[in-house]
């Protein structure tokens, strides 16, 4: 939808402090990709303990040198009716990716959770799919994990096929789709599930039209794709957020983006 969100990070090394500041970043939005100010405060400091390397308990000093500037009504501090569903899964990992860009320390992860559910009278389900994690200078970005503001399993197949109406047809390292760079990011999956029964799907997933982002010359990851195949060979497209009635036999595919490259290839 366009929303952009911008920070500003400056480091006093003398006080050994730091301000985050988010001016500029888009106002609420009317879909529910927006979050609470807490939300992005839990997101900063995720970032900031990932960059110490001492091992220190999480408790209420480890914001106390860090000032946060999040001004009214954007999409990280948004005013009631608005809708902040999205904010937790997926805006969360955009304030991340942003971050750590700004740092220069790593590039964009996959920066979503690409949540699916589906479902009848009979039956719920809800699972979030692996993706690529971005490089760094040190390192190439991991394949087919969940990376950041995201802590989920996925279901063991043959317990998914057990307990639900449904067959796992694939689930695969999507190859080349990680940004290349001297350290690359990591790959993608793609997930397809065949329904052997009616049932509703709902996607709530991000990077579908633009992908994650490398650094210091790395490329940028592939974006995610979202698509049904019915029981009759058709091919139904579908945007990142989505919901549709499944027939038995219709299958859903699932490709995760790829986390960005970091560096020139040498």
């Amino acid at each position: 939808d366009g929303a952009k969100i911008v920070v500003s990070i400056k480091i006093n090394q003398k006080q050994r402090t730091a301000t985050i500041d988010f001016t500029g970043t888009s106002k609420q939005l009317s879909s529910n990709f927006n979050a609470p100010a807490a939300v992005c405060k839990a997101a900063v400091l995720y970032v900031f303990r990932t960059l110490v390397k001492d091992d220190i308990p999480l408790n209420a000093g480890c914001l106390q040198p860090i000032k946060i500037i999040i001004p009214k009504n954007p999409i990280l501090n948004p005013e009631y009716p608005a809708a902040v569903v999205a904010g937790n899964v997926e805006t969360s990992q955009y304030i991340v990716d942003c971050l750590y860009g700004a740092l220069g320390v790593l590039a964009a992860s996959q920066g979503t959770m690409n949540n699916v559910t589906f479902g009848n009278e009979d039956c719920q389900y809800y699972e979030t799919i692996c993706g690529g994690a971005g490089a760094s200078a040190d390192f190439d970005g991991c394949d087919a994990v969940h990376t950041h503001m995201t802590n989920s399993r996925i279901t063991d197949p043959e317990v998914l096929e057990w307990r639900f109406p449904v067959v796992l047809e694939e689930f695969c390292i999507r190859k080349n789709s990680g940004g290349n760079g001297k350290h690359h990011g990591g790959n993608g999956v793609i997930r397809k599930i065949r329904f052997l029964d009616s049932m509703t799907v709902s996607i709530l997933s991000s990077h579908r039209l633009k992908p994650g982002f490398g650094l210091r010359g790395g490329l940028a990851g592939s974006t995610g794709h979202n698509s049904i195949l019915r029981y009759n060979g058709d091919v139904v497209e579908l945007g990142g957020c989505a919901e549709i009635n499944m027939q038995a036999g219709d299958s859903l595919i699932i490709k995760t983006p790829g986390g960005g490259g970091y560096g020139y290839m040498e």
